[in-house]
């Protein structure tokens, strides 16, 4: 995959600063806050920037892919960013999680299938394969990512820009564990999602590129290249397994993985926090 080390990008720390505050106030952005990242390094030092600027734990990571046609561009067909600890919830039952969404900005719902990390990676590892990938795992969990922006175009001004605002990324919704996945046929892992009950998208861990080890190799090298390697413990949201459901506030969705269980959530307008 192409390196990620930072390649100073003049205006990384003020499109950092931009979306921070509009995460912080729970406001829309009209515009992109900035440049608009060249290049995947570019992205991800944006990124770090507004890691440091947000006063909450790493909690891990989420993968996206990157359209077919910008990967020749980019040299990689998928993304990451981080999803922060207070944005993890956990599934109590058929009881809808409430997540919050960003009023005049992007929301979407997306089914996944959930690593969680057994064991750190080692420190150094830059080189991974589906083995070493397999290794770190502890457990899988099926979810929701809660995916979302205060920027309406983030999807439609591409993966640089994605990248740049925490990957898209608003939280997960992490339901059930998946028992003895390693003895499951990827095949056999399927779901479907609705919104308002109609059933907007269907597939499952097939409709990863590669599969969702694959997704965990190509984060670990990522985050590796950036100083960032995997904890034990972290959460690694696999990639979307039915697609991108928009929703808006008010909306209901629900994700029902076969044979493991169903995860029920609404839509609420995003409240401004503070750090």
């Amino acid at each position: 995959m192409e390196a990620v080390q930072s390649v100073h990008f003049a205006s990384a720390n003020r499109i950092a600063q931009r979306f921070v505050a509009a995460r912080l106030n729970a406001a829309a952005l009209n515009d992109y806050p900035g440049s608009i990242p060249p290049d995947l390094a570019s992205a991800y030092e944006c990124q770090d920037a507004a890691i440091t600027l947000w006063s909450d734990a790493v909690a891990g990571w989420k993968i996206g892919r990157i359209p077919p046609a910008f990967e020749a561009q980019l040299g990689v067909n998928r993304l990451a960013g981080p999803i922060f600890r207070r944005d993890v919830q956990k599934v109590h039952g058929d009881t809808p999680v409430e997540f919050g969404i960003f009023v005049g900005g992007f929301a979407a719902v997306e089914a996944e299938y959930i690593f969680e990390i057994g064991q750190d990676a080692p420190v150094g590892q830059e080189r991974w394969s589906l083995q070493d990938a397999a290794a770190i795992v502890g457990r899988l969990f099926v979810g929701i990512e809660t995916a979302g922006s205060p920027l309406a175009t983030i999807n439609a001004l591409g993966p640089t820009v994605v990248v740049s605002d925490f990957g898209n990324n608003a939280g997960l919704i992490l339901g059930p564990e998946v028992p003895g996945w390693r003895d499951i046929p990827l095949a056999e892992l399927t779901c479907e999602a609705f919104v308002e009950g109609k059933s907007v998208g269907r597939g499952g861990a097939t409709s990863i590129p590669g599969g969702p080890l694959e997704s965990l190799q190509f984060v670990a090298e990522c985050c590796a290249k950036r100083g960032r390697p995997l904890k034990a413990g972290m959460l690694i949201s696999t990639g979307a397994a039915t697609g991108i459901h928009d929703v808006v506030v008010g909306q209901r969705a629900r994700a029902e993985f076969k044979g493991i269980g169903t995860i029920h959530c609404v839509a609420k307008a995003r409240a401004p926090m503070t750090q």
